[in-house]
């Protein structure tokens, strides 16, 4: 069973839509006509799954989907007549898990959301990866900067730039590049 938050303009077409998610097993947490507090709708409700059903995307549905990704990244299914190519580039780069040309049926529903479902989780472990990556190597230029105004200021070589700032990290309980973060900023002070 699957939490899911339904964005559907048309009212008609939402009922239908609620019922097939409830005949499916899944809990409807809200109904929007727009994606309009999409954001603080997934903050508040916490959704499994957002499904979007729509003749197509608006720049403005675009927009909030792409905000709330950011923020509070979930699966998003859109259900679109559009089958324009950049409706659907623009909908993927929004942080659409899923778009789907065609009517929502009863028997297609669970196979699309376990696949909207681990579309998402593959691609949030990569942007995760990636974020921890940058943050490291983002760490490893400033470790690299310290070591050389180390170097400079103490007129050592680079191994004994770097085992004192690794001792500075230790006494003052720091990780390396908080050590790091510091030598740059009062090397910074006494420059100006």
């Amino acid at each position: 069973m699957l939490r899911v938050l339904v964005v559907d303009e048309r009212t008609h077409r939402s009922e239908q839509l609620v019922a097939t998610l409830s005949a499916a097993g899944h809990e409807v947490l809200a109904v929007y006509p727009n994606a309009l507090d999409l954001g603080r709708s997934i903050e508040r409700l916490r959704p499994d799954v957002v499904l979007i059903e729509t003749d197509s995307p608006s720049r403005d549905t675009l927009e909030h989907l792409a905000a709330s990704n950011r923020d509070c990244p979930r699966p998003v299914v859109v259900f679109a007549s559009d089958q324009g190519g950049d409706a659907i580039r623009a909908a993927v780069a929004a942080g659409v898990s899923t778009y789907v040309v065609d009517v929502v049926s009863e028997e297609r529903l669970q196979p699309i959301l376990a696949m909207a479902c681990a579309s998402f989780e593959r691609y949030d472990a990569l942007r995760r990866d990636h974020d921890r990556a940058t943050r490291q190597l983002a760490a490893r230029k400033r470790i690299e900067r310290a070591k050389g105004l180390l170097m400079r200021v103490k007129h050592c070589d680079e191994d004994e730039a770097f085992r004192l700032l690794r001792k500075m990290a230790m006494d003052r309980g720091r990780s390396l590049a908080e050590a790091a973060d510091h030598v740059i900023q009062v090397v910074d002070i006494l420059e100006a």
